[in-house]
């Protein structure tokens, strides 16, 4: 019986198809070309790193990057990986950072703007220098002793 046959003899509408999942979140353009800039960044200063990393292999939780000396994920908004929209997905989220610091990682958020600028990749390197050194004190350490 055709579509139209079957929709006089019943008086019913054709039934309407839809998918049973949901395709994956795009990214935006600026996170891409924000990606691609760090990614490029990391590699011209050697510094040691891991692409989309995943850091508990049953969830599909994953993290843009992973610098392996500091023990630092960082995530740039804007990323299909990132905080979404509403109820589930931030919910979702907290649990992602809040199980990653529990297994001793440290977390890092940054907007496509900020790595463009080249504040990031100056941050990492700050970063590994006092790592280095030994001194990742936020306490100048030069400072007066006022009490006499």
């Amino acid at each position: 019986m055709e579509i139209d046959q079957y929709k006089q003899l019943t008086k019913k509408s054709e039934i309407r198809r839809k998918p049973r999942t949901k395709p994956l979140p795009k990214a935006t353009e600026k996170y891409l070309e924000a990606e691609e800039t760090l990614f490029q960044e990391l590699e011209e200063n050697l510094i040691g790193y891991r692409r989309k990393f995943q850091f508990e292999s049953t969830r599909n939780w994953r993290f843009d990057f992973y610098i392996v000396k500091l023990n630092l994920l960082i995530e740039i908004v804007g990323s299909p990986w990132a905080v979404g929209r509403g109820g589930k997905k931030i919910a979702n989220s907290f649990n992602k950072y809040d199980l990653a610091e529990d297994m001793g990682y440290k977390i890092e958020r940054f907007h496509p703007d900020s790595i463009l600028s080249g504040h990031v990749i100056n941050w990492i390197k700050e970063q590994l220098e006092s790592s280095e050194n030994g001194t990742d004190q936020t306490i100048s350490t030069n400072r007066l002793d006022r009490s006499s």
